[in-house]
């Protein structure tokens, strides 16, 4: 059975990157995609774990290889989804989140049309603020410029199959699970999952011994 991706975007210090590792953390069969970036790692960050932390030089090969499936450069660094292995997990029958900015996604979406992407947007600019504030890893200059680029990410919400507010984590996240357990339902899912069951009730066999 092949997995399903799903996209998931939105303007930095939206809550994004909290509510996909707690949506990892309670769903089974998911994993999100490891980007590759030319960025610095802040504190804490594990090679391998949070991005696969490269250099410039090597990211421009990449690139002229044709090995990632979307790149952009974000507030002057590189960005990077690695072909090979969101294939590789699909194929594998897990779904799976690129966790990327909407460049990417759109990138994404006209290589893997179905792929499902949702767009996830603060209660308030207010918020937002607040939100890239707090977070004591930018410098002001770093929050304002982000600030400034956030509405033009906002307006691109229109691209995405759902939206998600996240102003209550719990009721984002709640929300966010009910799109990948709706996406499991669907016909081509069930087919590919009990295509035996289905196959034995249209024929009328009986499965008791």
């Amino acid at each position: 059975m092949t997995g399903s991706l799903f996209i998931i975007t939105a303007a930095s210090g939206t809550g994004k990157t909290s509510l996909v590792k707690q949506l990892l953390a309670t769903t089974n069969d998911l994993t999100v995609s490891i980007s590759h970036t030319t960025r610095h790692p802040r504190a804490g960050e594990i090679d391998g774990q949070h991005y696969h932390f490269t250099t410039v030089d090597d990211f421009t090969k990449a690139v002229g290889d044709d090995k990632f499936l979307e790149h952009a450069k974000v507030f002057g660094n590189y960005y990077g989804t690695s072909q090979q292995s969101v294939r590789a997990q699909l194929n594998a029958g897990v779904d799976v989140i690129l966790e990327i900015d909407w460049q990417g996604a759109l990138q994404v979406k006209k290589i893997f049309a179905e792929a499902i992407m949702i767009f996830i947007l603060p209660p308030s600019v207010a918020t937002l603020r607040q939100r890239l504030s707090t977070r004591a890893t930018d410098s002001i200059d770093v929050i304002e410029q982000r600030l400034a680029g956030s509405v033009n990410e906002m307006s691109q919400y229109v691209h995405a199959d759902y939206v998600v507010i996240n102003d209550n984590f719990e009721v984002a996240l709640t929300e966010l699970k009910a799109i990948i357990i709706a996406d499991r339902q669907t016909l081509k899912r069930q087919q590919q999952r009990y295509h035996r069951t289905i196959t034995n009730l249209l024929s009328g066999e009986s499965t008791q011994s």
